[in-house]
């Protein structure tokens, strides 16, 4: 299991599939100083 984050700790790099196709890299792709990010499971 990863490590927590902390106040104050660096987002980690991430690349992630999204709905519909395609890639997102976090926090590359995030334009805003600040941001939440939610992740939703989905189905079971």
């Amino acid at each position: 299991m990863a490590d927590k984050l902390d106040p104050g700790s660096t987002f980690p790099d991430l690349n992630l599939r999204i709905a519909g196709g395609g890639t997102m890299s976090l926090p590359g792709d995030i334009e805003m100083p600040l941001a939440i990010v939610l992740f939703y499971r989905g189905h079971w």
